[in-house]
């Protein structure tokens, strides 16, 4: 393991349960269905200015981070939300609706997201971090990205449910998914799946413990379609951000041009369009390097990060060539990109190790590397 230690909080934040940073109280914002309004988004946008430092950063579970909100601001702050309805009733329920919903959603997919939703009211206590995956559109776009009950289309159009880490799943109707999903939570928590109050579904099923019965792995999803990138889409445009985060003025100016779809990928797909708005502060074509490299907040924005790192990813990421990635983390706790990539580096107090072809936690090739020392020449 590389770097010192750090602190796994096992819980994300949230608007009425907050996070503490490194810049202020980490505000995270679960829009329904993954959908935001003009009117929403303009007043998020407002908010995260009058209430926060005004950057605005997309989490890989597609919601909606305000930065820099203190104490005193945060009660403001969620009384001008509640007026969007963007609020939960309580932290519980916000908890609860950790539903990730595709951008290219239809309305039965919509519909689907919104039900499910209501079901998890019946849900059992599970791990801070356990969320859902409808991934209904035309075939899934959610492979590489993490959710422990997942809702998936069939090469014939019906709907699986899949355990995350099964390349099979079950078969079951429009109505009955959203009791199914919940059925699948209830078993995951009865094989003894909550370990510690962190556990998640691959790890059970790593162990050889599947579902049976009618929630038995008998049939795979339709093959997925490679993530997208930057791009005008059947729905509108996708636009990117560096490292995914705006400013809250970007986000005002996007809002004017239509409503928005938040992504896991730090894109939002603002529907409608024909063509990429001309609009600074975003990323446009799938080709731009900044595409290939991930980093975390680094510090001081994070009070576990060792070093700050945005600037050295940028700095690097010409150096990446397409098709790869670059993983520049402030710790070895990696949450921009816990998954292995093809370079690695990781701050510690003595400079920042580099790892091949793996994550954070994986033994580096090379230790104590200062800033402006690391070269990725010959690595990929």
């Amino acid at each position: 393991m590389t770097g010192a230690a750090f602190q796994v909080q096992g819980w994300c934040p949230g608007a009425l349960r907050p996070m503490m940073s490194g810049d202020g109280l980490v505000v995270r914002v679960r829009p329904q269905g993954g959908r935001l309004s003009p009117v929403q988004a303009a007043g998020i946008a407002a908010a995260a200015r009058a209430h926060g430092n005004g950057l605005i950063d997309l989490s890989a579970r597609g919601n909606v981070q305000l930065r820099g909100v203190t104490e005193g601001s945060h009660a403001p702050l969620i009384a001008d939300l509640r007026k969007l309805d963007l609020i939960d009733a309580d932290a519980a329920d916000e908890a609860r609706r950790n539903i990730l919903v595709t951008p290219f959603a239809d309305a039965a997919t919509d519909t689907l997201a919104a039900r499910l939703g209501a079901a998890l009211a019946d849900m059992p206590p599970l791990p801070g971090k356990f969320g859902f995956v409808v991934d209904t559109g035309p075939a899934p776009v959610f492979a590489g990205i993490a959710g422990d009950i997942r809702l998936e289309r069939a090469t014939d159009g019906g709907l699986v449910l899949r355990c995350d880490g099964l390349a099979l799943g079950a078969a079951v109707s429009e109505s009955e998914a959203p009791a199914a999903a919940v059925a699948l939570a209830r078993w995951f928590v009865a094989s003894g799946g909550v370990s510690g109050g962190r556990g998640r579904m691959a790890a059970l099923v790593g162990r050889g413990i599947l579902p049976d019965g009618d929630l038995a792995p008998r049939i795979a999803p339709a093959p997925a379609l490679p993530t997208p990138q930057p791009s005008i889409v059947p729905q509108g445009a996708l636009v990117g951000f560096a490292f995914g985060q705006m400013q809250a003025e970007t986000l005002e100016a996007l809002a004017a041009l239509g409503s928005l779809r938040v992504t896991p990928w730090r894109m939002l797909l603002v529907e409608g369009l024909a063509a990429m708005p001309a609009l600074s502060g975003l990323v446009t074509h799938g080709d731009d390097p900044i595409r290939r490299v991930e980093a975390c907040s680094g510090a001081p924005a994070c009070l576990q990060a060792l070093a700050p790192v945005r600037d050295i990813a940028a700095r690097l990421a010409t150096q990446v060539p397409q098709g790869r990635v670059l993983h520049v983390s402030g710790c070895a706790k990696g949450c921009a990109h816990p998954a292995p990539a093809d370079v690695t580096l990781v701050a510690t107090t003595a400079g920042f190790d580099l790892i091949r072809n793996g994550s954070t936690l994986d033994a580096p090739l090379r230790r104590g590397l200062a800033h402006d020392d690391i070269d990725l020449k010959g690595l990929f």
